[in-house]
């Protein structure tokens, strides 16, 4: 099944233009089902050979050994492509993965901070030094596009307009997307360029906007660990990671009256479904909702006072526009 395998894998990168960690994922889900499959002795180990029965055993093993509910499922997603492509290339007459069930699970909410923790979180870089001017502006470019983190170490400086307010980003699949840039992420970034230190990189068109202390470009990892720090060191729910957010964008965008299809395209998902997480209101938005529609509310409910980054006209607070430099 091994070069069958690379054939897939292969095509994902040529054709489908996927990205590193998505091939990365393909081949880690399929060679686990390849080892399960030599594991067990069986002789039947071609794309051809293998039965939902012998697919049914793999799943069985993978509860067995407590993997998680969405790990079963996205790997049961894998081979399912695969066996899409080995039909297409004649390696198999069916699909063994097809009939195969996702395990259900209660799909949980996704943590987000709330206004005033964004606000903490963004005050603690110091705004004196080189690198606390750069991380203050990854993370109000962040919170106010929403942004996965690959997006963010991926953007170089032409993908910027600042007139416009927005930002090109690359996201999942190589896709790529318009970002919303914010009053106050512009003007963390002017901030950060007026001091910023850069390598030399040869082609001017991929400078990347965000560098580390000897001017390379930035790595996710790099990103996760800055958080990190600032996370502990204001107090913060230490369960909070750079997609956390990307979370709390959303969050906020719906909590104060955004279309949700206007949020998912923000988000960059393909499907509505995905956004539709996002779709939980907090307590005083409804008690604000109740107060002003229903005829026997007996008090005014107080107004949600989540205060947002996501964009100039969501923010409650007043500044003035940066001056273009």
């Amino acid at each position: 099944m091994h070069a069958e395998i690379g054939q897939f894998l292969r095509y994902l990168d040529v054709e489908r233009n996927a990205s590193d960690l998505t091939i990365k994922s393909y081949r880690e889900d399929l060679m686990d089902l390849a080892d399960f499959l030599t594991d067990e002795g069986t002789k039947k180990v071609l794309p051809r050979e293998v039965d939902a029965s012998a697919l049914r055993g793999y799943v069985s093993a993978l509860h067995d050994a407590g993997y998680a509910r969405t790990s079963i499922s996205r790997k049961l997603a894998s081979l399912r492509s695969f066996y899409r492509f080995a039909q297409r290339q004649q390696m198999a007459d069916t699909n063994p993965a097809k009939p195969l069930r996702n395990p259900r699970g209660q799909r949980k909410l996704p943590h987000f901070l709330s206004g005033d923790e964004i606000q903490q979180l963004l005050n603690t870089p110091d705004a004196n030094s080189v690198m606390g001017l750069r991380d203050i502006a990854i993370l109000e470019v962040i919170y106010s596009a929403g942004l996965r983190v690959s997006e963010l170490v991926g953007m170089n400086d032409r993908d910027l307009d600042f007139e416009e307010g927005v930002v090109r980003l690359r996201g999942k699949g190589r896709k790529e997307r318009m970002g919303a840039i914010g009053e106050y992420a512009a003007k963390a970034l002017r901030r950060y360029f007026a001091v910023r230190k850069r390598a030399d990189h040869g082609d001017s068109n991929e400078l990347p906007t965000f560098t580390n202390k000897f001017g390379q470009r930035l790595t996710t990892r790099s990103v996760a660990r800055m958080l990190e720090k600032y996370i502990k060191e204001c107090g913060l729910d230490t369960r909070t990671t750079p997609h956390t957010l990307r979370h709390s964008f959303a969050t906020h965008l719906l909590d104060r009256g955004a279309d949700i299809r206007s949020v998912q395209e923000l988000l960059g998902h393909k499907s509505l479904v995905t956004t539709q997480i996002y779709t939980h209101v907090s307590t005083a938005s409804l008690k604000t909702a109740y107060a002003k529609a229903h005829p026997r509310a007996l008090k005014k409910a107080a107004a949600p006072t989540v205060a947002t980054r996501a964009g100039s006209t969501a923010s409650t607070r007043k500044t003035s526009k940066p001056k273009a430099e």
